[in-house]
């Protein structure tokens, strides 16, 4: 029996990042899967399974504990809506700063379109101005 958009969903999160099992990337991302709005080295989305672990590894590295609840979802066909709320320590340096050991707690949405269980296209919009400023980067803003 395959997911539905809202249990494969929550299976993301579960999984990959509140269990930590990365091979959830090979299972539930397809060969073909975009994945837009994360912070990556040239701005571009992600693409497939390969692209999503190194961006997956820095991550984890930077915060081992992180957790992800699916505060709110909504969905409407193949597309499901997740409103999350993250949390973890600061205690690597994979998002290229020292570890700080600070506890970070920030919000954001998750949009996904599944098929099959697998997650064709995803789209995200995660506060992570509030999550480098509670790690201790300094926000200067032009005179004015």
């Amino acid at each position: 029996m395959s997911l539905t958009p809202e249990s494969a969903m929550h299976a993301w999160f579960e999984n990959l990042w509140n269990k930590g099992d990365e091979t959830t990337i090979d299972t539930m991302l397809h060969v073909d899967g975009v994945v837009h709005g994360l912070p990556t080295p040239d701005g571009q989305p992600i693409r497939g399974p390969e692209a999503f672990k190194p961006f997956y590894r820095k991550f984890r590295t930077a915060f081992p504990d992180m957790s992800i609840e699916i505060v709110h979802s909504v969905t409407q066909g193949d597309m499901t809506l997740a409103h999350c709320r993250v949390k973890g320590t600061h205690s690597g340096d994979g998002i290229g700063l020292a570890a700080t050991g600070r506890p970070i707690e920030f919000w954001g949405f998750a949009l996904g379109r599944f098929d099959n269980g697998q997650l064709v296209e995803g789209w995200n919009c995660f506060d992570f101005l509030e999550m480098y400023q509670q790690c201790g980067v300094g926000l200067n803003l032009p005179p004015g």
